[in-house]
């Protein structure tokens, strides 16, 4: 019978509690709370920091005599100028707010953006300590309180409603674990079914999509302080194993960045392409991969993480066995609260990741 708790005992959380524990003892062995497996590549991937940017990988070079660069060289000095105003005067400033000092200047908003990824990278720190910072569109929801930098306090109730992940905290308090859903739909859903009330202490958060830097940032600084289990929600399909994958073991984008934004110990919650077997999800619930689902399949399984991580690469090879994808929303055919009344009880109550 289907575990559709009313209110979670105290039982309901061993299987969290025996995670945990393993993810501290990892930690107290010298780790970052992620099984170890397969072979390490020591080029661009660590296992227990994610992605990171080879030793000497290509560079190019801006010259102020070059009539090629000149231009990028000036706007480079005009960002520098701006960033040690910022940090004298410990200001902060959105690239947003950079950009429009100055738009016809810098023509449009992604060479603000290069620009300040080519600063980062170049000084070997995070954007942060630029006291430059990007816009929110996460949203996070659940027992959790902290205080903003100026000193405001926020408490994330378990409500109807979200509130926008902060770009910097001071204080926070946590809960049992950490649900990091993929889409803004989804999270509605949960908060609409009461999800986090039913199953508090939790905490649920969404990138809306691809995670920006702030919500990144928000889950790590959560993981540092707490190390409670962090479990993500994504659709059984390329592009959400993706955005799973950025959370876990970053992007090459940002793989300068890669120690101060992954989170290796996170761990694959559902929607698995098992659980479309499993649940006997109709066909007509389902789509069809596309040569670009199949492209994309086929490129995460060439990555040197999935050597750590066996289970998954059996849940994608499943999928492109199957040629089929499915969103999350499909469980809506065994009822419309099928998500938040059984299937994540149960799989949070049995140990139902990977």
């Amino acid at each position: 019978m289907a575990f559709a708790p009313m209110g979670p005992e105290a039982s309901f959380f061993e299987a969290l509690d025996r995670h945990r524990a393993s993810l501290l003892a990892s930690l107290r062995a010298g780790g970052r709370g992620t099984p170890v497996g397969g072979t390490r590549p020591a080029a661009r991937f660590e296992d227990a920091v994610g992605l990171q940017m080879v030793p000497h990988c290509a560079t190019r070079k801006i010259k102020s005599d070059s009539p090629k660069s000149v231009q990028k060289f000036a706007l480079i000095l005009k960002i520098l100028s701006m960033i040690y105003k910022l940090v004298q005067s410990n200001t902060y400033a959105t690239k947003r707010d950079i950009y429009y000092t100055d738009s016809q200047l810098f023509g449009n908003q992604t060479t603000v953006d290069n620009i300040i990824d080519d600063i980062s990278c170049m000084l070997k720190v995070p954007r942060r300590s630029l006291h430059i910072l990007s816009t929110s569109k996460g949203l996070i929801a659940g027992n959790l309180r902290y205080m903003e930098e100026d000193g405001t306090r926020v408490n994330c109730s378990c409500g109807a409603t979200a509130t926008a992940v902060p770009s910097n905290i001071q204080g926070i308090r946590s809960a049992k674990f950490l649900l990091i859903v993929e889409k803004d739909a989804t999270f509605q859903r949960l908060l609409d079914d009461n999800f986090c009330s039913k199953l508090s202490p939790c905490i649920m958060v969404t990138g809306k999509g691809i995670p920006d830097l702030n919500t990144r940032l928000l889950v790590k600084k959560l993981w540092d302080t707490f190390h409670i289990p962090m479990l993500t929600l994504v659709d059984a399909d390329p592009h959400g194993i993706e955005i799973m994958c950025i959370y876990k073991y970053g992007s090459m984008s940002m793989s300068f960045e890669a120690p101060n934004l992954t989170v290796p110990a996170i761990r694959w919650l559902g929607l698995l392409p098992s659980d479309i077997k499993r649940l006997n999800i109709p066909k007509n619930s389902l789509i069809p991969l596309t040569k670009h689902d199949h492209l994309k399949l086929n490129s995460i399984l060439k990555r040197p993480y999935v050597n750590c991580q066996p289970l998954w690469r059996k849940e994608m090879e499943l999928m492109a066995e199957l040629n089929m994808k499915a969103e999350i929303q499909a469980l809506t055919f065994l009822s419309s609260d099928y998500l938040s009344r059984v299937y994540l009880p149960n799989k949070l109550k049995f140990g139902g990741w990977l």
